[in-house]
Parts: C-alpha cells; structure tokens; sequence
C-alpha cells in the first residue's frame, strides 16, 4: 500500500538536525567539512564543538520537512 504523499521525511534534513527532547533543533556549524588546511587553527578550534541552535525564524520550516520527528 502506498504512503500517502506528504508524509515522507525530507532525507537532507534528518542529517543536518537533530531535535532535542524539549523540541528544540540542533544543526553543526558550516565550513567544518573540507578544505580546512588553507584555514588558521584558530578558525578550525572555532567551528569545533557541540550543536548550535537553529533559530526561530527556522524552526517551523525544519520540523515541517520532518514529520517523525519527536516534536516535544
């Protein structure tokens, strides 16, 4: 039986985000995936580190394209 068309989680979304139990969304920080010998050190040690919080404004389209997920 085929799912109805709307309800399938976006694939792209579900690896940059992650939600948190309380609801909150969780995204990592750009520019840690390549090229990083032409960066300082300093920039390098700064995009280390757990998530950071997407902002409001983003919120709602984020948890749209994941339906599944354990909104709070």
């Amino acid at each position: 039986m085929r799912r109805p068309k709307g309800i399938k989680t976006r694939k792209s979304f579900s690896k940059r985000f992650k939600i948190t139990a309380t609801g909150k969304v969780l995204r990592a920080k750009a520019g840690k995936r390549h090229l990083l010998q032409t960066k300082s050190s300093k920039r390098r040690r700064s995009l280390r580190g757990g998530g950071h919080l997407v902002h409001k404004t983003d919120m709602r389209r984020v948890l749209e394209s994941m339906p599944f997920s354990h909104r709070g």
